[in-house]
C-alpha cells in the first residue's frame, strides 16, 4: 500500500480528532502528525504525544536549517511540521494525516501537492461551533471569541480543499472522513505515473 498524506483543517471543536480516533480501524496504517510548537503545554499535554513543545530560538533555527514541512504563526506562537518522521511514514506505506490550519495546508500543497488529499471539517454553522466551544468548559470566554473570529476567516478557505465534510452528527461524518482517507491512498503522484507510462510502453 502506498503512502499518501491527508491534509484536514478546520476550527477547533469541529470534532476532527474524534472522527480520525473512530475511524482508525477502517483506513488502515497512518501516522498521525505531531506538530512542533512553542507555545507552553497546556494541563495534561505530554511532550511527543499532543505536541513537541520547544523554544523560540530552536524553531526559528529549523527554519533556517530547513527542517520544516510547513510552519506558521498564530497567536505569536509557531506552529511545524517536521520533515524527517513526515518522510520515514511515507516510505512505510502510510497514510500520513496532518490537522493544520489553512495556511499550512497551502504550504504543503505547494510541496507536495501531488499527493496530498485535503478536507475541511466543520460544524454547520458558526452557532453551533460557538455552543460546542462553550460547553466544553475548557478554554476562558476570551479564548473562545478568538477561536471564533479565526473560524469566520479561515471558512472562506473551503474551496482551497477537495472535500468538505459537515459534522453534523459524528457518526456520519466519521463515515465521510473513512471514504475520504481511502481515496487520498489512491492518488498517484507524478512520479508514479511516469514510471507506469515506462512500464506500459517497454511492454508494447
Amino acid at each position: 500500500m502506498q503512502g499518501a498524506i491527508l491534509v484536514l483543517s478546520g476550527p477547533s471543536g469541529a470534532g476532527k480528532s474524534t472522527i480520525i480516533s473512530n475511524a482508525t480501524n477502517s483506513i488502515g496504517a497512518y501516522y498521525f502528525s505531531i506538530s512542533t510548537t512553542t507555545r507552553s503545554p497546556r494541563n495534561g499535554e505530554k511532550n511527543g504525544r499532543e505536541y513537541h513543545f520547544v523554544s523560540k530560538e530552536e524553531f526559528e533555527t529549523g527554519i533556517q536549517e530547513g527542517d520544516f514541512l510547513e510552519y506558521a504563526k498564530v497567536h505569536d506562537n509557531y506552529y511545524g511540521t517536521s520533515l524527517k518522521p513526515v518522510q520515514k511514514a511515507l516510505n512505510e506505506g502510510k497514510l500520513v494525516i496532518f490537522d493544520i490550519d489553512v495556511q499550512g495546508h497551502r504550504l504543503i500543497r505547494q510541496k507536495l501537492g501531488d499527493i496530498t488529499t485535503s478536507a475541511f471539517i466543520t460544524p454547520p454553522s458558526l452557532e453551533i461551533l460557538s455552543q460546542r466551544l462553550f460547553s466544553r468548559l475548557t478554554d476562558e470566554r476570551q479564548v473562545i471569541q478568538k477561536r471564533l473570529e479565526v473560524a469566520k476567516h479561515e471558512i472562506l478557505a473551503i474551496k482551497e480543499y477537495d472535500f468538505l465534510i459537515i459534522n453534523d452528527t459524528i457518526s456520519q461524518a466519521t463515515e465521510q472522513f473513512i471514504k475520504v482517507a481511502n481515496v487520498a491512498r489512491l492518488k498517484q503522484s507524478d512520479r508514479q505515473k511516469d514510471s507506469f507510462l515506462r512500464q506500459w510502453f517497454a511492454q508494447s
